[in-house]
């Protein structure tokens, strides 16, 4: 299994490769890097909820966590963006940590609700300290530099973007193939087995919740740099859907569903601005209708059939 998979890491690499020299103009590359951050969103997500079971409907809230600490710290009190990104991620996986073993005691839809109401919190903290954070209407961010190179084009951002990306991607194949990945799955299969077998239940769940927190803080910072402004609507209640509905359409338990997932859900609301006014409508059809005939996700889907064909 796990040669195949690496096989589609390369296969990846080698699309990102290629990819900037077939893209006709800035639109499609700017397209490129957002399919990208949220790939890499959704792959720390899928590990939460796809391989071990737990859901997360404020998981918006940790990426508006790492894009403020991104706008805030530099413009307010000066700290380099890398020194900013690194202290936004601390603070998200202690805030992740410090809240994951109370409402992971929840399970179903207690579990949803807590989860919401983390993300919602967050958003309204964000909104209301309009002091620093400029409140609503949102603040500017600094320019990223590394090494004294400063991050100014779409080039310089996709390359930063597509390398975290493979290396997202390498690093979550290795992690579900060694015994803390098999851990989250017996957590996953059935909590009660797992604990029979010697599976810490609570540590694992703790784990991996600020393992996919500190995700979507990062790459809140990179969203932050790359784009130049931050809103609060970045940690918004409607963003947490959309990161969870990428997962669970490219396949829950799969690492390249989140990739695919990511790649479809930024595209369709560009393809859909020719409904002028129905894109809400085709979206949510579009969403139903691959729901209905592939309810365990694209990629699942299509492996199993590829599978059998052969």
């Amino acid at each position: 299994m796990q040669k195949n998979a690496y096989y589609g890491l390369y296969l990846v690499i080698g699309i990102l490769l290629v990819l900037p020299l077939v893209l006709p103009n800035s639109f499609y590359l700017d397209l490129a890097i957002r399919m990208a951050i949220n790939a890499v969103i959704a792959l720390g997500l899928n590990l939460l909820i796809g391989f071990a079971g737990q859901i997360s409907l404020g998981h918006a809230g940790f990426l508006g966590i790492g894009a403020y600490a991104s706008a805030v710290l530099p413009t307010h009190f000066g700290w380099h963006p890398l020194l900013a990104m690194g202290a936004g991620a601390m603070a998200t996986g202690l805030l992740a940590a410090l809240i994951a073993r109370p409402i992971f005691k929840l399970k179903g839809h207690y579990l949803a609700m807590a989860t919401l109401g983390i993300g919602i919190i967050i958003n309204i903290a964000l909104r209301n300290e309009a002091a620093w954070t400029g409140g609503p209407d949102g603040m500017p961010v600094p320019a990223m530099g590394l090494l004294g190179f400063q991050l100014s084009s779409d080039k310089h951002w996709y390359w930063v973007v597509a390398l975290l990306l493979s290396v997202s991607i390498w690093a979550s194949l290795n992690l579900i193939d060694s015994p803390f990945g098999r851990a989250l799955r017996a957590l996953h299969g059935s909590e009660v087995a797992a604990q029979v077998v010697g599976v810490d239940v609570a540590r694992y769940k703790v784990a991996i919740f600020v393992m996919s927190a500190v995700f979507a803080s990062l790459m809140g910072s990179v969203t932050a740099h790359y784009v130049g402004f931050v809103t609060p609507n970045l940690a918004g209640f409607f963003h947490s859907i959309e990161l969870v509905t990428m997962v669970v359409i490219g396949g829950m338990a799969s690492v390249y569903g989140s990739l695919v997932g990511a790649v479809l859900l930024t595209a369709l609301p560009q393809v859909l601005v020719t409904f002028e006014g129905w894109e809400t409508v085709a979206f949510g059809a579009i969403l139903m209708i691959c729901m209905i005939f592939m309810p365990k996700g694209l990629v699942p889907t299509l492996a199993t059939k590829f599978g059998k064909g052969e």
